[in-house]
């Protein structure tokens, strides 16, 4: 019996591979890429080139921990070491021998432990070692020659090989083995059992070749003149026949043929996707096409093609719902009404493109709810502030990795059915740049025209959107483009009035406030004076939001004194609660002067979140006739304020004026809150009104407000935005309203509450501006 050998233990770095593994006596190289891995390597070079090389048990982990691979390896020896492109390196290293982990000092900032060398068993039986090695020889002959390679430079090599040890690595290092089979053939130190084991591989090995050697028969037997074109189809079919694959992708290819048939479309889209069915058929689930495949089928077979909700057919039912939902909106409420009856008497009625226009606040976005709600359709909001990639609209092509539907189809695909209310939300908040324009792209959504065939880049084939009725949202028209808007039937909402405001808080928003801070109508009570008082002091606003989160903040306040007083009841809320839980008034409102002043005149403007009111003020001073224009005026008022001057000039004679003032007189004009940009062609009048004014001395009306562009012959032109300025003014404490005769149409817009309260007098000329905004002159 041979002496044992001493144990030999060494401090080695310890560097684990993924999916390679290195036997003693062979050369091998390879990359390493992780920074642990490149600093094991650096460690081993600066002292004698020698690391212990391991194998991973998983090779999906990244950060491997002492768990994550196997003790026994490799000591090696660093042949060569070379940095590649890149953070790489390339290693040449020679197995010297096994070794086996006993123990593990350091993790950081790469692995180091003990290695306790490995020395093979002493041959109980040279004759059968000897046999074995011949066997492996000739069967390791016969697989590569089934393979189809003839390397006589391998065979050379190993007849050279009398070593039994060596001979078993070098030629486990030329076979693709399995992980475990590898790790298998290292652990092993008897050189008997390591041949026999690795004997049985090769001849799995063989038996596997020959499967494949039959498959390959078996297909070309079958192929024929008529079967060329389906041989490779055939080919794959018996391999996952061999492998006991393909019962599950078949089952779903006759599931998904199935599927299809029951959806009955158009020729077109049954034969797109059948060929993508025939397709995911002859594919291998490993393959990376074959889950792209499958989820565009189930993509288009889990559209709602056909299904559709049934519309409801009680007129009266619908008006009731619109009522009890929203105060006001007449114009609205009355267009969905005409929708919901001409859709009762004509089913080929296409669906129209209703764009709601107005301030924030003012319940554009619940308007279209509560249309589905009274249609008995499900709703979709998308909201398009932002958006920039027309791929939202009309998907991705599959040819991109990760590609998915538009977000249109995507919705409808999720809400399983084909014609919801569907909400653009924010149509005017899109923007474009180089991945395209999304307003392009809704036009084809849009128009009543082509939505019945809309094609998603995804999809490549039609779907019908004409049922769906869309609703689009904007807080102006002006950023909209116009082949796009001209698609949209325009609905304008405007801002609340103080009244209508009160109403709202009273039915709707108090009550959702109140429920939602675990309050009951009866604790609380908020009078309606109370109410104007939050409503004129507390929020400056067209729409309601403001007013709700108020409203909300008082109601939190009374929560914290239910909490702390049990006992409390019927709480009034009063103006000192209001001042108490809000601070103090926020807004305050340019009341306009009861007071004739020199030079200076309210107008009225129009902004996208409602109308506004603007005192204009004009100053005269002896100079050289300089125009000065103050409060961050655009370019449209500046030349509206020239224009006015040079009218001034022509009537100057009238007033008593110098024909010559406008060399002697420096003229200030100031528009105040300079920091907010003011443009627009709606002060023309008003500043011509303030300057004559203020040359001539004549003070201006008080309560009066004006609103107008003029022209160099002082004609009175049109100008838009009316209700918002309107309402603007009746904020402000207006009791007179210049304005164009060409907006009168716009009077019956206005709500009865402000017409009645309001005296308007409609002009053409600029002289009859003059007449009623002045004081009288002698």
């Amino acid at each position: 019996m041979a002496a044992r050998r001493k144990k030999e233990i060494y401090k080695l770095p310890i560097l684990p591979l993924r999916g390679l593994a290195i036997f003693p006596s062979t050369i091998t190289h390879f990359e390493v890429a992780r920074d642990k891995s490149i600093k094991a390597l650096e460690e081993a070079m600066q002292n004698d080139q020698v690391i212990f090389l391991t194998t991973q048990k998983n090779v999906e982990i990244e950060l491997p921990t002492e768990e994550d691979f196997h003790k026994v390896g490799t000591i090696c020896k660093i042949k060569q070491m070379l940095k590649i492109p890149g953070s790489n390196v390339r290693v040449l290293v020679e197995g010297l021998s096994r070794g086996k982990i006993t123990e593990l000092e350091e993790s950081e900032p790469f692995f180091s432990g003990k290695i306790e060398g490995l020395y093979d068993r002493a041959i109980k039986s040279e004759k059968k070692v000897y046999a074995l090695m011949d066997m492996i020889f000739e069967a390791f002959d016969e697989l590569m020659k089934e393979n189809g390679k003839n390397s006589q430079v391998i065979f050379d090599q190993l007849s050279d090989l009398d070593q039994p040890s060596v001979f078993a690595d070098t030629v486990a290092s030329y076979m693709e083995l399995k992980p475990d089979q590898i790790q298998s053939l290292i652990e092993q130190l008897d050189i008997e059992k390591r041949l026999s084991v690795l004997y049985l591989n090769i001849k799995e090995e063989l038996e596997t070749a020959e499967i494949r050697k039959k498959v390959d028969k078996r297909v070309k037997n079958q192929v024929s003149k008529i079967q060329k074109d389906y041989y490779l189809r055939e080919q794959i079919k018996a391999i996952q026949k061999e492998l006991g694959e393909d019962e599950d992708i078949q089952e779903d290819v006759e599931n998904f043929k199935d599927r299809l048939i029951e959806l009955n479309l158009s020729e077109t889209v049954t034969k797109k996707v059948g060929k993508e069915i025939e397709k995911l058929g002859r594919m291998n689930s490993s393959s990376s096409d074959y889950s792209v495949t499958r989820n565009y089928i189930e993509t288009i077979l889990d559209l709602p093609w056909n299904i559709r909700t049934e519309d409801n057919k009680d007129l009266n039912k619908s008006i009731e719902i619109l009522e009890a939902d929203h105060f006001g909106l007449e114009k609205v409420k009355e267009r969905i009404v005409e929708f919901l009856a001409v859709r009762q008497l004509s089913e080929k009625m296409k669906s129209p493109i209703i764009c709601l226009v107005g301030p924030p606040g003012v319940g554009k976005t619940s308007i279209a709810k509560s249309l589905a709600n009274a249609m008995d359709r499900k709703f979709v909001r998308i909201s398009l502030g932002g958006l920039r990639d027309e791929a939202e609209i009309r998907g991705h092509r599959r040819t991109y990795v990760g590609a998915i539907p538009g977000r249109i189809i995507n919705s409808i695909k999720d809400i399983k059915v084909a014609n919801p209310v569907f909400l653009f939300d924010e149509i005017d908040k899109m923007a474009s740049d180089f991945k395209g324009d999304p307003a392009s792209a809704l036009l084809e959504v849009l128009d009543p025209e082509q939505n019945n065939d809309f094609v998603d880049h995804y999809l490549e084939v039609p779907f019908d959107l004409s049922k769906v009725m869309f609703i689009t949202t904007a807080n102006t028209l002006s950023t909209i483009p116009g082949p796009l808007l001209d698609r949209m039937e325009v609905i304008e909402i405007s801002g609340y009035t103080e009244l209508e405001k009160l109403e709202i808080a009273k039915k709707y928003l108090i009550k959702k406030q109140l429920d939602e801070n675990g309050l009951t109508p009866e604790f609380i009570t908020i009078e309606d004076d109370v109410l104007k008082y939050i409503i004129n002091s507390y929020t400056r606003e067209s729409g309601v939001r403001r007013l709700e989160r108020q409203i909300g903040k008082i109601c939190r306040k009374v929560a914290v004194q239910k909490v702390k007083n049990p006992q409390l009841e019927n709480f009034v809320i009063s103006k000192e609660h209001i001042k108490e839980y809000l601070g103090k008034e926020i807004i305050r409102r340019d009341k306009v002067s009861n007071e004739s002043k020199i030079g200076e005149v309210t107008g009225m403007a129009w902004t996208q979140v409602g109308g506004e009111t603007l005192n204009i003020e004009v100053s005269v001073m002896d100079g050289s006739g300089k125009i000065e224009l103050t409060g961050k005026l655009g370019d449209v008022m500046k030349e509206s304020a020239k224009a006015g001057i040079t009218y001034i000039r022509t009537v100057a004679k009238d007033f008593n004026l110098s024909p010559e003032f406008y060399t002697k007189k420096d003229i200030h004009i100031h528009i105040p809150e300079g920091a907010i940009p003011k443009d627009g062609p709606s002060a023309g009048i008003t500043m011509v009104t303030a300057v004559l004014s203020a040359l001539t001395g004549i003070p201006v009306k008080s309560n009066i407000a004006m609103t107008g562009e003029v022209t160099l012959t002082g004609k009175v032109l049109a100008v838009g935005g009316i209700k918002e300025k309107v309402l603007a003014a009746y904020r402000a404490g207006v009791d007179t309203i210049i304005m164009p005769k060409d907006c009168e149409p716009d009077y019956i817009d206005i709500p009865e509450e402000v017409r009645n309260n309001i005296k308007f007098h409609f002009v053409s000329r600029m002289e009859e501006v003059l007449e009623l905004a002045l004081e009288k002159r002698d």
